[in-house]
Formats: C-alpha cells, structure tokens, sequence
C-alpha cells in the first residue's frame, strides 16, 4: 500500500482510532467508578469459567434440613454441639475443626438455672435439693459439656464484629499496634464485637471473624485476612482455621526490609509484605491487598453439588454414618446450607452461595499458597495492552472490508479475554480487562460506522452510478462487494465497440420530428439491450446515432472479447428485425456498420468538474472506431481487428484486408465475424477457404489468378461487398500495377 493514497484514504479514520485508543489510555490510568463495576463484572465472569475440582482436605459438616429434621430447630443445645465435637475429632480425628457459628450466650435449655432459681426460693427448704442439684450439674451443664468437649482439641470457634456492641470474649490477638514497633498497618477497624462466653473461648484453640465483606453492589469478592479491634489485629475465621491446621505457633506481620522498595500495595499497607504463619513444617507467607484484604478465589458453584468442597450432614456426623475416610485428617467447618438460618451470601459464581464455604476457599488458597491478586505491575500490563490493540485496530479496521473488520474485532476481543484468563488461571494475577474490551469495541462501531455512512453509501453511489452503464445482474453482484470496483482510471486490457447507423442524415430528412424521435430511440433500446442486457457490456455514450460501449470494467471478464463480437452479431440480427418493423410503417431501412477492437486502454471517471463519465480512452479505442467507418467501405457490417480475433477464437472470421488507418505507420488485418465457428456449414467454409485463397494470389501479386477467383466468388454471392470491392481493386491493379516492395497494405484515408 502506497503511503500518500493510503493516508488520504484512511488517514482520517487512522487518527479518530489512535484518539479513541489515547482517550481509552487515559481512562486506564484515571480510572473510573463505572469501568471498576466492568471489571468486577468481568472478574465474576471469569471466576465463573474455572472448572472446580474437588479437595478432599477440607470438608463441610452441613447443618441442613436433614439435620434439622433428625436433630430438632436451630440453634441447637450445647449438649448436641458438644457430641458434634466428640464425634469429629474423638470418633474422625478431623485435624481442624472451624465452626461458623458464634457461641455468645450461655445455653439455658437444659432448665438448669430454673432449678437453681426454684431451689434458692419456693423450694429452699426441701431437704437434699441442693446436693442432688450439684450431682445434676455435669449433665445439665451443656456450655461445660461443650467446652470440655473442646478443651485439647483443634477447635476454632466463630464470632462477628459489629458497630456498637461488646458482647462475650475475645480471644488473644495474633498480634498487636505496639507489635508493629511504630509501624501503621491500614486495617478494617470495628468498634464492636458478638463474640463467643468465656468458658466457651477459653476451651477452643482459637477463634476468628467470619463477617463477610460486600462490595458495593452486595456481592462477596473478598475477605479481611485480619481486622483490628482496640489495638489488636485479630485473624478471620479461615486465617484462624488455617493457622490450627498447619499447627502454627504464631500469625506475624513480614513488612518489606527498605523502605525505598516498597511496591504501592505494600506502601498502603504500610510497607507489610506478608502475613506468615509460622509452623513446624515450615513458614507460609499470605500476600496482603490493601486493608489486610485478599480476594476470594470461588471454584465451582457452591452447596453440595457444587463439585468444589464434600458436605456431608450433621446429623449423619452424629448418628456416626459417614465413612471415617472422608474425614479422618481433614479440615472439618461447620456452617449451614438451610433456607432460613441467614447463612447464604451472594457472590461471583451464585447468588445464592453457602457462607461456611467462602472460608473453604480462603483455607484452600492458603494450604495451596495460591492467592489471585492485582499485581503492583498491572497497570503497566493493562496500559500496554490498551496502546498496542488499539493502535493495531485503528490501523488495521480502517483498511478492511466489513467482514474482515467484524473477524478481527472478533479475533482481538477472543485474544484479549484469552490472555486475561490465562494471567488469572496460570499466574493468579487479576488484571482489568474492562478498558481494552470496550475500546475494542468502540474501535469496531466506529469503524463499521464510517465504513456504512461514508464507504458503503460512497459504494452505493458508485454501484448506483454504475447502474447507467452495465446490466442489472452486474449492478447487484457489484453491490455485493462495491469495495471491488472503483471509477479510478486504470489501464486494462478491454474490447470496446463502436456502431453507427448508415446514411442517418438522409434517414432524418425523410422522417418528421416525433418520427424521427421514435426511430433512433427504439433502435437505440434495441441495441443498448443486445449490448448490456444479453452479454454484459458497458454502455459508454450515444454519439448522436453512434453507440459506444466496452468489456471488461468495471466487472471483468477473461472473456470480454468474445461477448463483444456475439453482441455485434445480435445487434445485426436486432437491426435486421428493426428494419423489417420500420419498412412495414413506411420508414427508410436501417443499416448499421459496427467496429470492434481488443487492446490495452485507459478506463475510468473522466470529464471535467462539471461533466464527467466513466469512459475509455486510447489508440485501440481510435482503431475501433476507425475499423466501424471501414465497414462501410468494405460493404459488411462488422469490423473487428486482429486482436479481437485472437482473443475471440471461438467465431469464424473472413479476413478483409491489411489497412494502415491515418495517424499510425504499423498495418493491422481485419476480419469480418461471420458466427460461432461450431455453427459454420460445409458451404460457408469452402467460400472463406476461397476467398482466402484468392486474397493469397492478390497479395503474391498474381493480379489475373486472384481476379478469375473473387470474380468466381462475385457470381456466385452477388449481394456480397467484399467481392464487388476486390473485383474492382484488382482491374485497377491489373491496369496500374503497384509499385515493386508493395506490402499488400491498404491505407484508409477516412477517419
């Protein structure tokens, strides 16, 4: 592509592409609210195409409506939670059980304290109560049940922090403000907490926040790791869980060592790199986003079938049903998938998710060391990626039909969302994809949007211009791809034709006006329709009672030669049959001489600013019209040069002569078209092997042989031209022979 056509071509669609992608750069750094919601959007969708595989390490114990039927309503005495305990870690050797429930009253169903009222009051005289009260103790007593039940085992019990209120026992930070040695560390702070009775948190091994973290539309795609209370950073329930799993001894804050190779997250987290849990088996370091948060990475769709987690039901866990296997070892959570008990958050993949599960999935992520963030470089990344599709889009839409630029946009949106989930899904890093997507498309309207008001309705015109010169046919296959066909002169090879009417200014002496008008526009009709209805022909001009058309352009055909010399023949029938109509209303016969030519020509729009016309120009145009004023001499009705004839091979051909025209030093044959060749008869190719025999004796200048044989010829076809102009030529060059180096050629004086 030349640069100087293409830039006035496409130079202003190239610009508009290269500010749309520099307006979508500068979005990409600003950053918006609308395309952050795109994203999340987007980040949804893709957490959505992960296909989930099942890990048998962590394991749901589901408070669902089997248990509730079997057991009794929610919440459950702290007798039955206690059995729950026993069973999983005394009867399963569960390795960590997490519950996502807090524990922040004391249980009284038991009656207990009723008794304990009634013995101190109505019944404080009944001798004994008090010491059978105190035997009753232990089995009464369900929050003792239940921490005895805990105490020694790797339990982690649940809480939720809240706006106002204090209520029950934190347990131990995992570290403190003055832990940070002056350092601040950005946290979700609460001034409240719901958390689990003394006794209670005193027997578990631990306790986190399972409070969930919604965006701003309600959905859950991430989670505090830690959240500060007072002046203590207290770990959530799955960082918790987690910690007693791995046997953790402490959960620390890893801040980066210098201060000048903070990364911007780390810097809003006050340079904290990490949160390490340090265990026996080694240390395992937790990336942080901002706020000690980190988003939660959801396989599969939630709840049992969700292929992600095993859930297996309380009440199964208690009858002692469930298969040792499948939890002996394991991390065990206890939540509930039970319509009613509030435990079901929205999030990316459902709507409708399990809440015990987003821990599941944190846990996972921690165990696996795996975590999906927004690297420091992803900016960079999303930048990069926004200047290079989008300036390779606004180079490449603009030059592409609209089928190609629909594939490309359809090929860079595919390429786009490919590389964003293989970054997500290889290398767990969360990257934008909002920006590069709607600049993609905004490229893809905009383009397909010029290519309809400018280049389709420029197309249009052209096809509908078109429309004055070529057939119906060719006007819809042009409209089919109108991008094909322009009316920028070009030089090709084409066969033009030229035909006039024989004597038309007697024609219009003898005819009144209204006549006359009728007369040259039926023969005209009936020509234009041979010329541009039957074989595809381009109608050029009408020269007064002249007709001008070529083959080739603006469709072309690698047979244009040959529809011009079978239009030229049709148009001879037509006239024939128009002058038999025109002799039965008394008008002058019509006889019409046509000249064809096949050669290299100039094609295009050409005129001046007033007038122009999509035309030919060239000296094998000049031949052609030369060769339809030798039809007249040589008494035939179509002319046709050597070139038309070769190209042409499928008609039979009479040679007429060598001629030089006026204006060119170089001869040319010319040939009469008789028909197709597969239709000639025996007799008419015995008469052309005559004849061209006879024209082989005149130019070997053997005058009486050639005369005896045209003259033979003349007998036999008296209405024929050629003959009655051979016999005449050749008593001339009997009584006047020519000179000696006579090359056989005629020379036509007559334009």
């Amino acid at each position: 592509m030349k640069l100087a056509p293409a830039l006035r071509k496409h130079g202003a669609r190239w610009l508009l592409g290269v500010a749309l992608t520099v307006a979508a750069a500068i979005l990409c750094l600003a950053g918006n609210a609308n395309i952050a919601r795109l994203d999340a959007m987007l980040g949804d969708w893709r957490m959505r195409a992960e296909a989930p595989q099942l890990d048998s390490r962590i394991v749901i114990v589901d408070i669902d409506e089997k248990s509730l039927a079997r057991v009794g309503r929610f919440p459950w005495s702290r007798d039955i939670q206690a059995k729950l305990v026993r069973q999983l870690t005394g009867h399963y050797g569960v390795a960590a059980l997490g519950f996502d429930i807090s524990f922040p009253e004391a249980d009284t169903s038991s009656g207990y304290a009723v008794l304990e009222t009634l013995a101190r009051g109505e019944l404080a005289g009944v001798a004994g109560l008090p010491a059978q009260l105190e035997k009753l103790r232990p089995a009464m007593d369900y929050d003792g049940q239940f921490a005895d039940a805990m105490r020694g085992q790797p339990v982690v019990l649940g809480y939720s922090v809240s706006e106002r209120q204090k209520k029950g026992v934190l347990p131990a930070p995992a570290f403190t403000v003055a832990d940070l040695n002056g350092r601040t560390v950005t946290a979700y702070t609460a001034p409240g907490y719901e958390a689990n009775i003394a006794p209670l948190q005193a027997a578990a091994r631990g306790a986190g926040i399972f409070t969930a973290l919604t965006d701003a539309d309600g959905v859950v795609r991430s989670s505090t790791l830690l959240q500060r209370i007072g002046d203590g950073y207290y770990p959530s329930l799955s960082l918790a869980t987690a910690a007693v799993y791995l046997q953790a001894r402490a959960i620390a804050p890893r801040f980066t060592a210098t201060a000048d190779t903070l990364s911007a997250r780390e810097l809003a987290n006050g340079g904290l790199e990490h949160i390490v849990l340090f265990a026996p088996r080694g240390a395992t370091a937790i990336p942080v986003g901002e706020a000690l948060t980190t988003t939660v990475q959801y396989r599969g769709t939630g709840g049992p079938a969700g292929g992600a987690f095993r859930y297996v039901s309380a009440s199964d866990v208690l009858a002692g049903s469930v298969p040792p296997a499948l939890l002996q070892g394991a991390i065990v959570l206890v939540g509930t998938t039970a319509p009613g008990l509030n435990d079901i958050r929205a999030t990316p993949v459902n709507a409708e998710y399990p809440g015990v599960e987003v821990h599941a999935n944190l846990i996972k992520s921690i165990l696996d060391g795996r975590f999906k963030s927004r690297p420091d470089y992803a900016l960079a990344l999303e930048l990069l990626q926004v200047l290079a599709v989008g300036l390779l889009l606004a180079g490449a839409l603009a030059v592409l039909p609209p089928a190609g630029v629909m594939l490309l946009t359809l090929g860079a949106m595919a390429a786009a969302i490919a590389v964003n989930l293989y970054l997500y899904a290889a290398r767990d890093l969360v990257l934008g994809g909002a920006v590069v997507l709607l600049l993609i498309v905004a490229l893809f309207i905009v383009n397909l949007a010029w290519g309809y008001f400018f280049e389709v309705r420029k197309g249009r015109a052209l096809v509908a211009r078109f429309g004055e010169y070529v057939a119906p046919e060719l006007v819809a296959e042009m409209a089919d791809n109108p991008q094909r066909y322009t009316m920028d002169g070009e030089n090709r090879e084409l066969t033009v034709l030229f035909a006039d009417v024989r004597g038309f200014t007697a024609i219009s002496e003898q005819l009144a006006p209204a006549a006359l008008r009728e007369y040259i526009n039926t023969y005209l009709t009936a020509m234009s329709q041979d010329i541009r209805d039957s074989h595809g022909g381009t109608l050029d001009k009408y020269i007064g009672d002249a007709v001008m058309a070529f083959w080739g352009a603006p469709v072309a055909f690698a047979d244009h030669a040959s529809r011009a010399v079978a239009s030229a023949l049709l148009m001879q029938r037509s006239a024939a049959r128009l002058n038999a109509d025109f002799a039965a209303r008394g008008w002058p016969p019509l006889r019409i001489g046509i000249g064809i030519n096949t050669g290299a020509m100039h094609v295009g729009d050409m005129g001046s600013r007033i007038r122009r016309a999509y035309t030919v120009m060239g000296d094998s145009v000049n031949l052609a019209a030369r060769l339809e004023g030798a039809s007249k001499l040589y008494g035939v009705g179509i002319v046709a040069g050597a070139a038309t004839r070769a190209a042409a091979g499928d008609f039979l051909y009479r040679e007429l002569d060598l001629v030089r025209v006026q204006g060119k030093q170089q001869a040319v044959a010319i040939f009469e078209p008789r028909g197709l060749l597969a239709d000639a008869d025996a007799q008419e190719l015995a008469q052309l092997a005559r004849w061209h025999a006879a024209l082989a004796l005149l130019r070997a200048r053997d005058w009486e042989a050639a005369a005896a044989e045209v003259a033979s010829l003349q007998a036999d076809f008296p209405e024929d031209g050629v003959y009655r102009l051979y016999v005449a030529r050749l008593a001339h060059y009997r009584a006047a022979p020519p000179p000696a180096g006579w090359d056989g050629v005629t020379a036509l004086s007559s334009k």
